[in-house]
């Protein structure tokens, strides 16, 4: 079976999961949440296996490259990201009541890899500024930064969700109650953007040791490069508000999701602008 095959069939188990979670939520029965963990556990694994084996693949091909070179790999690899530090969080954390919400970004993140007519899921060589380690440690800071920030999100929603209940006097309803305190949630929040925020500073300084490698400048004030130099001052506002300003609540966790929305637009936006750093 093709690594594309099984990613293919992972995102549909991706979609049992979140269903899975959906069920236990409106239910409010464990034995749902515990199957939607097994089903993502299983998913994730072979979502790993797959990315093993068209890396192997690319070496079988005389390619020989980390599966993170082009458009197709990238979606992949941030949808395996959001899943690692999902189940990393929900073992820590023993509360599952976050996969209803980010369960669906690895989900949609497989799909549109999977349907999306300007998606090339072969194989390809890289081009000579690829090829480069740099590549490999660039993409990983900067792919696991955007997991955190999607984790900040799917937080950030729980909080404001749960505050919506509160202020409508369901606190005891089935729905307030399968969700932790509004103060874990926020600090769990504020420590997938502290991660994130991390991450992704270690993302920038990486690509631009390899642009100086690569084509001779540190930074070429690229499409890509300005995109993602804004989406780390969002962040960088949101760690200094909360820091020195005292913010909390609603406010950061509405921040979360502006952060998340820039986070989108450096990583799809950019594909539409004249950019070294577009997969189109």
């Amino acid at each position: 079976m093709s690594d594309t095959a099984i990613l293919n069939g992972v995102t549909f188990v991706y979609l049992l999961s979140f269903l899975l979670y959906l069920v236990r939520m409106v239910r409010g029965k464990e034995f749902w949440g515990s199957a939607a963990s097994r089903v993502a556990r299983i998913g994730f694994l072979l979502h790993s296996a797959a990315l093993l084996l068209r890396w192997k693949s690319s070496y079988d091909l005389g390619i020989g490259h980390a599966p993170l070179a082009n458009f197709y790999e990238s979606l992949s690899f941030f949808a395996w990201a959001v899943l690692l530090l999902y189940l990393i969080i929900e073992w820590r954390t023993r509360s599952r009541s976050l996969g209803v919400f980010v369960i669906p970004v690895a989900f949609l993140l497989l799909a549109f890899a999977s349907i999306s007519p300007g998606v090339n899921d072969r194989i390809q060589p890289l081009i000579p500024a690829l090829q480069s380690n740099w590549l490999t440690v660039h993409v990983l800071t900067c792919f696991l930064g955007y997991a955190s920030f999607a984790m900040a999100f799917a937080l950030g929603i729980m909080y404001l969700l749960k505050g919506r209940a509160r202020d409508g006097g369901t606190e005891e309803g089935t729905f307030s109650r399968l969700i932790p305190a509004s103060a874990a949630v926020e600090e769990l929040l504020y420590q997938s953007v502290v991660l994130g925020f991390v991450l992704l500073t270690l993302g920038i300084m990486t690509g631009s040791v390899w642009a100086h490698y690569a084509w001779g400048s540190y930074w070429r004030w690229d499409p890509k490069e300005n995109s993602a130099l804004i989406t780390w001052i969002v962040y960088a506002v949101m760690l200094h508000a909360r820091s020195v300003q005292g913010w909390r609540g609603r406010r950061m966790a509405w921040m979360s999701l502006v952060g998340f929305a820039s986070v989108l637009f450096t990583y799809l936006g950019v594909n539409y602008l004249d950019s070294l750093h577009s997969y189109f």
